[in-house]
């Protein structure tokens, strides 16, 4: 493929429950894994609305303003610019080119943020979104869902330029076009979720995936072959083979709580034979 005209990089700018999806081993070949999730996608997506409806015009301002203080703080960390520089790095460079294929822009989902006013995890994981947006013109527009937020924490995150989702899709969104999906330190289940909404090669080759260390899970399962996630993480498991992962380096400990054991998750699957699930 000739090289593309565009450009990645831009100039610089300053809990609620999922649902576990369980795998039937008797009805696997009579129902491929990416036809089971259309189903269970169908029947278990679920409309949303925040549970409070009270309108709080000092609320919003104190969280903003919060938000505001850590995506200062955060943008002028050294976590923050090594972050850059390794997404910046070729070889990273590259698997942004190749998720992006002939498109210009990838839209952001944000799933599992938490409360952005209770804690300041979820405000730094919010924070580093929001300038990874404005630092890369690649990135398109970001949608966010946690069935925890609040009405307060949904205007402020609209106010921010995202789109609060309305849909519970228990984290089942096919990627049909370029999409970068921010999961930090979601449940297993609901990256079993992802992975089995996508699980073919055309819709894992359109995923950005930045979350938990996929190679993190399977060294825990390996040590503990009894552990109480195994059966969450059939498609976790299956993706490694064809997984190309970026660890990412907290620096320090104002960011280890939000951002330990992260990671960039590359997929690059090239036939449909690779994507046989053998103990699922």
């Amino acid at each position: 493929m000739a090289s593309s005209a565009k450009t990645l990089i831009a100039p610089g700018t300053l809990n609620g429950d999922w649902t576990v999806v369980s795998s039937r081993r008797g009805r696997q070949r009579r129902n491929p894994p990416i036809l089971k999730s259309l189903v269970e996608k169908q029947q278990q997506q679920q409309t949303w609305a925040p549970t409070d409806i009270e309108i709080n015009f000092v609320r919003e301002s104190k969280l903003m303003q919060k938000i505001q203080i850590c995506m200062k703080k955060l943008e002028l960390s050294q976590f923050y610019l090594n972050l850059l520089d390794q997404m910046q790095t070729p070889e990273m460079m590259n698997c942004f080119h190749r998720v992006l294929s002939s498109e210009l822009k990838m839209k952001m989902v944000i799933y599992g943020i938490g409360s952005i006013e209770s804690y300041e995890s979820p405000r730094l994981q919010l924070s580093l979104a929001i300038l990874l947006k404005r630092r890369f013109n690649w990135i398109g527009d970001i949608e966010v869902f946690d069935p925890i937020l609040s009405s307060t924490e949904s205007r402020v995150l609209e106010a921010l330029g995202c789109s609060v989702l309305s849909i519970n899709e228990q984290g089942r969104r096919e990627a049909k076009k370029p999409t970068m999906f921010f999961m930090p330190h979601c449940e297993a289940e609901l990256y079993d979720n992802l992975l089995q909404a996508n699980w073919g090669v055309r819709q894992l080759n359109c995923i950005v995936l930045f979350g938990n260390s996929f190679q993190t899970y399977e060294q825990h399962l390996l040590e503990f072959k009894n552990s109480a996630i195994i059966h969450s993480t059939n498609y976790i498991r299956a993706v490694r083979r064809f997984t190309n992962e970026f660890s990412i380096e907290t620096v320090s400990d104002d960011y280890f709580g939000a951002f330990h054991d992260s990671s960039w998750q590359f997929f690059s699957p090239v036939l449909e034979t690779e994507m046989q699930l053998s103990n699922c």
